[in-house]
């Protein structure tokens, strides 16, 4: 071979291994923008994903197994440190095989999160991406995921029918005052809409309905079922919701049940539709003078800043529009939330902003102002409840 020949080879292969390493770094390091933000000194200056984002919940689900299996782990080892004694006498009591039990709920309620973590991928290639050097792992929450799990039974099943039926009538009487006419030209916006399920009752009234939710922990749930690849029929999915919890049950059988859901198969239509954001981003319809009717169940104290929430629950109303709403008020606290007001200081606060609430008079019908008492993913074989004394009432946007 020539002089030249190897000069050639030489630069040749001068050019292809500056490639080859730019190739190789992309693969370990993930995002090529990561590789420019490592060159030119910024990585790592971008914030990491929100609690509620689609990135945080795609990894929560798909860590639920190995979170799970790591709490029986402990479980086990705990177990194990008792004296040989007391082992036994926990090993007559079935304590064991109750451990093994636990064991295979997680892998049962795994298939149902595995698919969700899947339909997030599928859904979000460019925001669900895989951990690399520069983005490492999201840390999942596991007990977000548990509380979505439940909601699949408040919402989608049979067990949970008692307790939608409470919380659900009231609003349903007020909204089916309006004629069959009348709704098919009205809008109903339900902020902090969870899985779906009172909104997806609402749009069969016919009402144009949007559901409003900001937790990507919910909305990748409401998608699984929403999904005609993940989810074709009524009760084709099981769980077994209640087993991650050994405090106050009767029987381990009540403890590891099994739920199947949904009851019914929902999807999305000219009626129903999506808005996955913060509440308070939403604008009024550009084609209307505002929403109709805003329903917010269990929703106002979510709200780090109540007044701001009732100011824009105002501002998306039509004048007339209606402000129906049921819940308690668990204010956010340490600190987090501007203000923690009383029941009366909301009522009074609505007032202030422009509404007019209808009283407690008998004669006011459905709109009535009561209290309800009511539980919220309750286990309904359990020994303990939580009773909420939740408020309920209608208000007009008067001004």
């Amino acid at each position: 071979m020539s002089v030249q020949n190897h000069l050639s080879s030489d630069a040749l292969l001068a050019c292809l291994i500056p490639l080859a390493l730019l190739v190789l770094s992309v693969k370990i390091l993930g995002n090529p923008r990561d590789l420019l933000g490592v060159i030119f000194g910024n990585a790592g200056a971008k914030a990491g994903p929100g609690h509620f984002s689609v990135q945080r919940a795609a990894a929560s689900y798909a860590q639920y197994a190995r979170q799970a299996k790591r709490e029986l782990a402990a479980m086990r080892k705990s177990y194990g440190r008792m004296s040989w004694a007391h082992r036994r006498i926990g090993y007559e009591l079935g304590y064991v095989k109750k451990l093994a039990r636990l064991e295979d709920s997680i892998q049962l309620n795994a298939r149902v999160t595995d698919a969700i973590a899947h339909l997030a991928h599928e859904a979000f290639p460019a925001e669900v991406q895989q951990s690399t050097l520069l983005q490492p792992e999201i840390v999942g929450d596991i007990s977000r995921v548990r509380e979505s799990l439940k909601h699949f039974v408040r919402d989608w099943s049979n067990e949970g029918r008692e307790e939608r039926a409470r919380i659900f009538r009231p609003i349903l009487d007020v909204l089916k005052a309006a004629s069959p006419d009348e709704r098919k030209h009205m809008r109903v916006l339900v902020p902090g809409s969870g899985l779906g399920r009172l909104a997806w009752e609402i749009s069969q009234l016919e009402f144009n309905t949007t559901a409003n939710e900001l937790s990507y922990f919910m909305n990748l749930a409401f998608r699984y079922l929403l999904s005609e690849n993940h989810t074709q029929r009524a009760q084709q999915h099981v769980l077994q919701p209640y087993a991650s919890w050994f405090s106050h049950q009767r029987t381990s059988d009540a403890l590891f049940r099994t739920v199947a859901f949904p009851d019914v198969v929902p999807r999305l239509g000219p009626d129903l539709a999506l808005a996955e954001q913060d509440f308070l981003s939403l604008r009024t319809p550009s084609d209307s003078a505002g929403y109709d009717f805003v329903v917010t169940l269990f929703f106002i104290d979510t709200s780090l800043n109540a007044i701001e929430t009732l100011e824009h629950i105002h501002s998306l109303l039509r004048p007339g529009g209606k402000w129906i709403n049921l819940g308690p008020l668990l204010w956010t606290g340490g600190g987090q939330a501007s203000v923690e007001l009383s029941l009366e200081e909301v009522l009074s606060l609505a007032e202030i902003v422009g509404f007019s609430v209808v009283g407690s008079d008998e004669n006011a019908g459905a709109e009535r102002r009561r209290t309800v008492e009511c539980e919220y993913t309750a286990d309904r074989q359990a020994m303990m409840r939580w009773l909420y004394q939740a408020e309920f009432w209608v208000a007009s946007k008067a001004r």
